[in-house]
Order: C-alpha cells, then sequence, then structure tokens
C-alpha cells in the first residue's frame, strides 16, 4: 500500500513540476533532413552527421517543486565536434510546435558559423549569433521570436540574489543585443542554461584516441543491428578501483572498445537483464574508463587472422599501392595502401542456380529488347548497296560541289557505347541475417548472378569485382570477371565462391576500380557500388576519416570521367551517403530479399 501511495505521489509531484508542453514536442528525427539540409547550406561541414546529445548537469537554482520532485537537475544542449552536430533528441520548451522547430533550425544555423575558438563561451555565443544574423537576415524575425518566447522563462531577476542577478541581466542583454556585454559577471550559483546557445563545455570526442602502448582491437561490426539509444555520454579516463571502497560489491562486466578489453564499475546491485543495465547508464552523468592492468595474457584481443595460403584465393601478381585521402592533414598520403588482386583457387564451372532460372529467363527478355535494333547507315564510304538519295543529291550539285560523298548504305546494329564496373562489399558484415531468413551475402550472390545474366543479354561490356580489407595493408580485390572475359560457367563458378571476407576499405577499391574502368574507350562509363554499411577497418578507417577518403575517392574517379553510383541495403544509408556520393547517385534498398531483381532493372535505368 505504501509503495502504491508513493508512486501516486511520484506521479503527481513530477507532473506539476513539469514545464515543458507536450503536446507541441518536436522530435530530432522529424527535423533532421531539413536540419542538415540548412546547416550545409550555412555553410557547415557537410562530413558532420546529426544526431541526438545527451542531458548534463547544469546546477542552477531550482524551483522548490522541481527540488521534491528531483527533476530539473539535467538539460540537454548542442555542440559539435569534427564528426558530429548533436542537438536535443526532442524540444518542447515552447507551447506552440512551430517555435519548438524554429529552435533546432536556429541551432543549426549557429552550429554552421565560424569564429575564434579560444574566445571565451559568453563571448563566443554572441559573436556566433551576430555574425549569423548578418550572414542571414532572413533568420532575423524567427530570433527574435525566439529571444521573446525564451526571455519569459528566465529567471525573474527581481527575485535573484544580488550576484545572479547581474549574471542574469547580462545574459538577457546579450540574447536581446547579441556583442554588447564583454564578460559575463561572476556568481556563486550557475546561471540558468541559455538553450539558443551552444554548449560551454562540451564532451570531448576521445572516440578515435588510440594510446601507443595497447594493443588495436575491434568486435566485429554488425551493420544490421538496431541502435536505440546514440545519444552520447560524458567520458572521463580514472584510475582501475580496487574493489576494497563502498559499501555494494559490484560486478565486473565486459567491454569492448577500439583499444581494448575493459571493464566498468557500475558499483550497483547484480543486474542480468539488459533493460536495467541501460537504466543505470541513463542515470550516469560520466561514463569513467579505467585500465586494467593485468597481464596481457588475462586480456581478450578479437581480430581476423588471415587464412592459410592453401585455404586462400590465389593472389593475382604483385600488391599495388595506392594513396589514401587524410581529410585531417587535407592531403593526399601516397603509396599508403597495398591492394592485392585475388580469385577464387576452387571455384568450377556451374550452372545458374535452379532458383533463378525463372527470373533470369525474364530478366534476359527484357534486357535483349535494350540491345539497338538493326537499322539502315545511310552516306556510307562503303556498304551493301548504293545510296539513292545520296547519289541524286551529288549528282544534282555536281557541277557546283567537288566534294566526295558518301554513296552507299548499310544494314546493321547499333551499339551502346557504355561500360560498367560492379564492385561488391565483401566484408564480415555480409555474413548477417536478415529476417531470419536468408544472409546477406546469399543476396549479393543472387544479385550478381541475375546482374551478369541480364547484361550478357545486352551485349554490354561488363565486369565484376568484389573487396574487403584487413587493415590498409591488405585490401583484398577479388576478380569475378573481367572486362575481356565473357560469362560463361567460369564466371558462374566464382559468382559462388564469394564468402564474407574483413572490414570495408572502400577508398583504395573505388580508386583501383576506377582505374580498370577508365580504360575502357566508352562514352558512358558507370562504376556501380554495391554495399551493406558505410567504411571501416581497423585502423584509423572507422568514422570520418574513412567516409572522407571514400569521398576523395569518388571525386576523382569522376574526374576520370565516370559515373560512380551506389546501391546499399544500410537502412541508415541516408546518415552518410548524401555526403559521400551526393543526393542523387545512391538508392537504398530497403527490403534486402529485392535486392537481385531491382539491381539490373537499375542498371535498365541508369543506362536508358
Amino acid at each position: 500500500m505504501e509503495e502504491h501511495v508513493g508512486q501516486i505521489w511520484h506521479r503527481i509531484i513530477t507532473r506539476a513540476a513539469a514545464t515543458g508542453y507536450p503536446q507541441a514536442t518536436v522530435e530530432l528525427k522529424e527535423v533532421s533532413k531539413t536540419v542538415g539540409v540548412l546547416f550545409r547550406a550555412l555553410g557547415g561541414d557537410g562530413g558532420l552527421r546529426i544526431e541526438a546529445t545527451t542531458a548534463a548537469a547544469h546546477g542552477a537554482r531550482r524551483n522548490w517543486l522541481q527540488r521534491i520532485a528531483g527533476t530539473h537537475k539535467q538539460v540537454e544542449l548542442c555542440w559539435r565536434d569534427g564528426e558530429v552536430l548533436r542537438l536535443p533528441a526532442q524540444i518542447n520548451l515552447f507551447p506552440e510546435r512551430a517555435i519548438n522547430r524554429d529552435l533546432y533550425l536556429w541551432l543549426a544555423a549557429l552550429a554552421a558559423g565560424k569564429v575564434d575558438d579560444t574566445l571565451p563561451w559568453f563571448q563566443l555565443n554572441q559573436q556566433l549569433t551576430k555574425k549569423t544574423l548578418l550572414n542571414f537576415p532572413g533568420l532575423q524575425p524567427r530570433y527574435q521570436r525566439l529571444v521573446e518566447s525564451l526571455l519569459t522563462l528566465r529567471p525573474d531577476l527581481t527575485r535573484l540574489p544580488q550576484d545572479e542577478a547581474a549574471a542574469e541581466r547580462a545574459i538577457q542583454q546579450a540574447l536581446r543585443h547579441p556583442g554588447t556585454v564583454g564578460e559575463l559577471p561572476q556568481a556563486k550559483r550557475p546561471h540558468q542554461p541559455v538553450l539558443l546557445w551552444l554548449h560551454p563545455s562540451p564532451p570531448i570526442n576521445t572516440s578515435n584516441l588510440v594510446h601507443d602502448d595497447e594493443p588495436i582491437t575491434q568486435q566485429p561490426s554488425k551493420k544490421n543491428q538496431t541502435v536505440e539509444d546514440k545519444r552520447r555520454r560524458r567520458g572521463e579516463r580514472t584510475e582501475m578501483p580496487d574493489g576494497k571502497k563502498g559499501l555494494l560489491a559490484f560486478r565486473l562486466e565486459s567491454l569492448f572498445t577500439l583499444a581494448e578489453y575493459v571493464k566498468v564499475d557500475r558499483c550497483t546491485d547484480e543486474e542480468e537483464e539488459s533493460d536495467a543495465a541501460k537504466n543505470a547508464l541513463d542515470d550516469m552523468d560520466t561514463v569513467s574508463v579505467a585500465r586494467d592492468n593485468k597481464p596481457a595474457a588475462t586480456s581478450l584481443r578479437f581480430d581476423l587472422d588471415l587464412p592459410a595460403p592453401d585455404y586462400d584465393d590465389t593472389p593475382l601478381g604483385e600488391g599495388i599501392l595506392l594513396p589514401e585521402w587524410d581529410y585531417k592533414r587535407q592531403q593526399l598520403r601516397p603509396d599508403y595502401c597495398c591492394l592485392q588482386t585475388m580469385q577464387a583457387t576452387s571455384a568450377i564451372p556451374v550452372e545458374l542456380p535452379s532458383h533463378l532460372k525463372r527470373v533470369a529467363h525474364r530478366l534476359r527478355r527484357q534486357f535483349e529488347a535494350l540491345t539497338p535494333k538493326r537499322i539502315w547507315h545511310k552516306g556510307q564510304q562503303d556498304g551493301s548497296e548504293i545510296d539513292l538519295d545520296a547519289y541524286l543529291l551529288h549528282v544534282a550539285e555536281r557541277g557546283r560541289v567537288n566534294a566526295e560523298r558518301g554513296l552507299y548504305r548499310d544494314f546493321r546494329g547499333g551499339s551502346r557505347d557504355l561500360a560498367c564496373l560492379l564492385l561488391a562489399d565483401l566484408s564480415l558484415s555480409t555474413d548477417a541475417w536478415f529476417n531470419n531468413k536468408a544472409r546477406v551475402i546469399e543476396v549479393i550472390r543472387d544479385s550478381l548472378f541475375l546482374f551478369a545474366e541480364s547484361l550478357s543479354a545486352t551485349g554490354d561490356q561488363f565486369a565484376i569485382y568484389g573487396f574487403s580489407s584487413r587493415h590498409r595493408s591488405h585490401v583484398r580485390f577479388n576478380t569475378i570477371k573481367t572486362f575481356k572475359q565473357s560469362y560463361n560457367a567460369a564466371v558462374r563458378g566464382r559468382i559462388l565462391m564469394i564468402k564474407p571476407g574483413y572490414y570495408t576499405r572502400m577508398g583504395a577499391a573505388i580508386r583501383h576500380a576506377s582505374t580498370l574502368l577508365s580504360q575502357q574507350k566508352v562514352s558512358q562509363p558507370l562504376l556501380l557500388l554495391l554495399t551493406d554499411g558505410k567504411p571501416n577497418d581497423l585502423d584509423q578507417y572507422e568514422g570520418r576519416y574513412g567516409v572522407e577518403d571514400t569521398r576523395m575517392a569518388l571525386h576523382e574517379a569522376r574526374k576520370l570521367g565516370l559515373q560512380p553510383f551506389c546501391v546499399t541495403i544500410d537502412e541508415k544509408a541516408s546518415d552518410y551517403l548524401p555526403h559521400i556520393f551526393g543526393t542523387n547517385n545512391y538508392v537504398v534498398i530497403r527490403n534486402p530479399s529485392e535486392l537481385p531483381r531491382e539491381l539490373p532493372r537499375l542498371y535498365a535505368r541508369l543506362t536508358h
């Protein structure tokens, strides 16, 4: 009974202390595309992802209801780093949805500005605001509405102590007239968060920090795994606890990171359910990570070893050294990657799998219609018949024009002056299952079969390669069909032998594929990339580094006159593919089982 009464009291007091407007809530996922377009259009870094931030304790004064309810201790503020623009997961600060949406757009516009980052937070945000309004006057009415609405929620100056009132007065003046206040007066208590400004002390991104004395390890990527919570936590490094402090015994649990196999001390009861562990994480303001000083023999290292030569594919020639783009240095690293071309050793000629024969027959009939029909070519220097029109015109103009004319015509077929290179991602993630029905690698295999069957009916030039990687020193480039080879049972055997490889170093694979495709002297060279996720590898290629290198490789391909296009089954591809390929140069297949049928049809549309 006491517990029931306590729950009722908690709901009542929490509802009474609430200050938001749930009916006017605007979530980040509703406006993420609009925010991203605005951010980049106003000069923001095009490589930044748009993701949700996390709440942080602010320490400002709360009213008595909020103190009783234990709420309003934290606030979500906007900030950015070299890879991500962080915005609140939802905003219900104002009673009107339009104003809450305007706050998202204003924060994106503010974060797109560039000023002196060495300035104090108070002056920095004023300069950002002033510069944004000066460069984009159309935002002025929106900003004024936001300021007027926000000031009604700010503390009453008459009820604050003298020092806090001075600080609050300076903040309100800076909001009304940005750039007119020099310094923020000091106060004993922190001021209320300014929700129209960027985070005063954003968390430091340590995800890419790897220490020289720590082994590089990584859990195999699971690109199809659903991630429920993308909010970023504040992190810190601390000493390993000795287990002697605290009243409760704790359980040492395990996490995979880029650096090592670490243990997490939550100082809480034994909790076996993942939901309980997630709730414990939600209650933490700071996630502390400590290094375990145990001998290396007790640490777990996870890596992917290459198979023995007797069981591996056959290398074709020596390795090829290729450059890689370092976006931090803004320069190419020459001869930084080693690409090894390979071919399946144990592949034997096979027929088309029986479950694909019916679909392949229908696709071949459709693609035969793309083959140019035989027509009369007139005005030729040589041919099977006299071109009467050209001959009569020649006779009529004989006295005036002495130029030689083509007086013959020939009946022959036309030709499609194009070539396509299909580059398939064969990384470890293709070993995953979807809908508990089939593996991704099986869908890719069927797609390659139907793609080759369709193009063989048109007579178009095409080649098929696969790729995966293990560090920059070993980028595997699997040869399935070259431009010079005809599609036959041997090629089908190599398609049947493809299997999940390692990681996804796209840049090197795209550069080599571009070189092969550019050697085909055609007017329409198409580079078609088939993948199930974003670039990654064991080293720094994870994250934005890999994205920027892939983007640069595609830019180099376009300079060669190639037409790159991406086909993916990654549901989160819209977060990064527009930056890599451009908005109109990729397509997402929502249902992976439809890929084998959709890939040939997509090719037909691209080459129509």
